[in-house]
């Protein structure tokens, strides 16, 4: 059992961004096989498509966060006399720290400034499409700090040289 549950954790942006990506496609299948095979399209579908895309989209960026899969400044660090490659890597985490804590910022404001209009078709407020935003990035900049903080624990070496040597 603790081991399902740590499991659980540990893919839970991959989980929650494959469930929204599994109802945008759902949706649009049924709402192609109503519109196509029945003449009735489900009028709700394609709002409910796109706020799982957005939804899938920035849960999904944060799981590539988290698995360092984004494109990042590895060549700087690589290209860098051994000596300055740690101190590199925590100057890229802070960067990043301090960028996704800053849109975590402007997407609180802009939470807050969705909550009051309504989606189009469905009439729920946008603030549940925009906080996505705030969830992503949010997730972000915690990966960020924690790798930032593994940096700061670890030796001088990374750990692929440290294996070598």
């Amino acid at each position: 059992m603790k081991k399902i549950v740590h499991t659980l954790f540990s893919y839970a942006e991959e989980i929650v961004s494959a469930f929204f990506i599994s109802i945008t496609v759902c949706m649009v299948i049924v709402n192609v096989f109503f519109r196509y095979v029945l003449n009735m399209g489900i009028f709700w579908s394609e709002e409910v498509a796109t706020i799982s895309f957005v939804w899938s989209v920035f849960i999904g960026a944060a799981a590539c966060h988290k698995r360092k899969m984004h494109i990042s400044i590895d060549l700087l660090t690589k290209l860098a006399p051994d000596f300055l490659k740690k101190p590199l890597r925590l100057m890229a985490h802070t960067i990043m720290i301090i960028l996704n804590g800053y849109i975590v910022y402007l997407s609180v404001i802009f939470v807050r400034a969705s909550s009051i209009k309504p989606t189009a078709v469905l009439g729920i407020s946008s603030s549940y499409v925009s906080s996505a935003l705030l969830v992503g990035f949010g997730l972000m900049t915690l990966h960020s700090a924690v790798f930032f903080f593994e940096e700061l624990r670890s030796g001088a070496l990374p750990p692929e040289q440290a294996a070598q040597g």
